[in-house]
């Protein structure tokens, strides 16, 4: 074979290799770009429906969670009532701004007044705003009861009642012989030297109907938490935990 046959056949397996190069080079890229295409903006576009529709199930149990929340409280406020006590008529069992909680259906799924129960009742008196006056008294008399109220005590149905709660042991004024009505409820306060109640003829006897609950729970004070019914034999020590005296030896 002469020299320039050698040489053209050279040319042409040199020239083979180069082609065979480059078809490897963009098979390389090829490549390169099928796996980075992922993570692109293909992916980004995937992944942006994911996060809005977490968003929204979020916002959907926020909106189900408060709607709940307001369902319970009002089911709550139909069988319970929060109530701040003001003035001292109820000492030494209740202060004033104790914070208790009334059951409004007491006496209507719960069963009768009790002596002894302390209510909340419309008095008909008129309160220092202009509106109607609020009382909440302790049930001593129930109907078909006798009450009558002499030398400082209270008899019932011709006995002495004996009651350990009052302040000062005494029950002032005089009330001959009375029967309760049917239907109303014989009520005082704690504390009889100041309580506007049932012996004061703007009071009267109290309809059972005009009750607006029966306290069951006392919140506030803390020290004193409990049931709205308890006492503390210590009234400035009862007080003094309440915070709404002045406290001295």
């Amino acid at each position: 074979m002469t020299y320039s046959g050698r040489k053209q056949i050279l040319e042409r397996e040199n020239e083979k290799m180069e082609i065979s190069r480059e078809e490897i080079k963009e098979e390389i890229n090829a490549a390169e770009s099928v796996t980075e295409e992922p993570a692109g903006e293909p992916a980004a576009d995937v992944a942006e429906p994911q996060k809005k529709q977490s968003t929204a199930s979020v916002v959907k149990e926020w909106i189900r969670d408060i709607l709940i929340a307001v369902v319970i409280a009002v089911l709550i406020l139909q069988f319970i009532k929060p109530t701040i006590v003001k003035e001292s008529s109820m000492e030494p069992t209740l202060y004033e701004n104790h914070y208790i909680f009334l059951s409004k259906q007491a006496y209507t799924l719960f069963g009768e007044p009790k002596r002894g129960d302390i209510v909340v009742f419309h008095s008909g008196l008129t309160a220092l705003n202009g509106g109607e006056k609020l009382l909440i008294k302790r049930v001593i008399g129930l109907p078909g009861d006798t009450i009558a109220i002499m030398d400082g005590k209270v008899y019932l149905n011709g006995e002495v009642y004996k009651e350990a709660y009052i302040k000062d042991g005494t029950t002032n004024g005089y009330i001959e012989p009375y029967t309760v009505p049917e239907g109303q409820l014989f009520c005082m306060g704690d504390n009889r030297l100041v309580s506007v109640d049932s012996r004061d003829y703007r009071v009267g006897c109290v309809d059972i109907d005009s009750i607006v609950g029966k306290a069951v729970f006392r919140l506030a004070p803390l020290k004193l938490i409990g049931s709205a019914g308890d006492w503390v034999d210590d009234s400035k020590e009862a007080a003094r935990i309440a915070g709404d005296l002045d406290y001295a030896e």
